[in-house]
């Protein structure tokens, strides 16, 4: 009886120890790294605006939040395929690509319905990524419909303006498609050229494989940002063979910003233990405020 009490008692203190492992890798963003992601919230809100208002970069606030960006191209209907924009940032640098989300409560019955599946990528659009490597059905199918035109728009762009970077944005299922893009951009540009990929309120994209595989190809180049308790990020179920790929940043209700290491990191300070079933969520914190960016044109 000792002895099994002893056994008790270590595990109890080595559960502890990790937890607590765990806890102190969890670090919280100074004010400054914070704001450096206001443009790209801008960018990626402004994704919901009309190709119409982004090709000519007069679409209102979220425009006028980077006001020497250029844009390049624009598309998408808004209903069948989702808005999107490329052009270049000189201030920071880079290329920007942005997918426009959707409605929350449609896209949440959407992502918990059963009749979306895991599926390989393509290997035309992803070329020589193994079969093992799956994502949703929907998502990869939205994603092929614009992959070919904001690719040749990428390329276009990096060559006029002598450029190296390329960030990805998007929220909601614009995050899913900005994940996407930024495989599929990392596979068809030089290596010379670096892939970042932020997106907000971003679900699940794919299984394991496809969580390991971005997480060594695009290492440390991935930021998926969740707003306090907002359930589009823990959906689809992990029962399901969906994964997060790491990077995640996690709002706090106090509106400290948390970054969590790992892939769907099970702290409390992370979503899927702030958020450890839908009835804890609230879909309300879908849109943000994001730093006091809320998304939307």
């Amino acid at each position: 009886m000792v002895l099994l009490q002893s056994v008790f008692a270590v595990a109890f203190v080595g559960l502890v120890r990790a937890a607590s492992v765990k806890r102190q890798a969890i670090t919280t963003l100074s004010s400054t790294q914070i704001d450096a992601f206001a443009p790209f919230t801008h960018f990626a809100s402004g994704a919901y605006c009309n190709p119409s208002t982004t090709i000519t970069w007069k679409c209102g606030a979220n425009c006028d939040a980077n006001p020497d960006f250029q844009p390049v191209a624009s598309g998408g209907d808004g209903d069948i395929t989702q808005f999107w924009y490329v052009g270049f940032s000189p201030s920071l640098s880079t290329v920007i690509v942005a997918h426009q989300g959707t409605d929350p409560t449609q896209f949440f019955a959407d992502l918990t319905d059963i009749n979306f599946f895991l599926k390989p990528l393509d290997p035309s659009l992803f070329p020589g990524i193994p079969s093992s490597v799956e994502a949703h059905n929907g998502f990869s199918r939205e994603h092929a419909s614009t992959a070919p035109g904001i690719l040749s728009a990428v390329q276009q762009t990096l060559s006029a303006q002598g450029a190296s970077s390329v960030t990805v944005v998007g929220h909601s299922l614009g995050a899913a498609l900005a994940l996407l893009d930024g495989v599929f951009l990392r596979l068809h540009l030089p290596s010379s050229v670096t892939v970042k990929v932020i997106g907000y309120g971003m679900p699940r994209v794919g299984n394991q494989d496809f969580a390991n595989f971005v997480d060594n190809r695009l290492a440390g180049l991935v930021t998926h940002i969740n707003n306090e308790e907002d359930p589009i990020p823990t959906v689809p179920g992990r029962f399901l063979g969906f994964h997060h790929v790491s990077g995640e940043i996690h709002i706090q209700d106090s509106g400290a910003w948390d970054a969590c290491p790992g892939q769907d990191n099970t702290s409390q300070l992370c979503i899927v233990g702030d958020v450890p079933e839908i009835f804890a969520s609230n879909l309300a914190n879908h849109d943000g405020p994001y730093a006091g960016i809320t998304m939307g044109c």
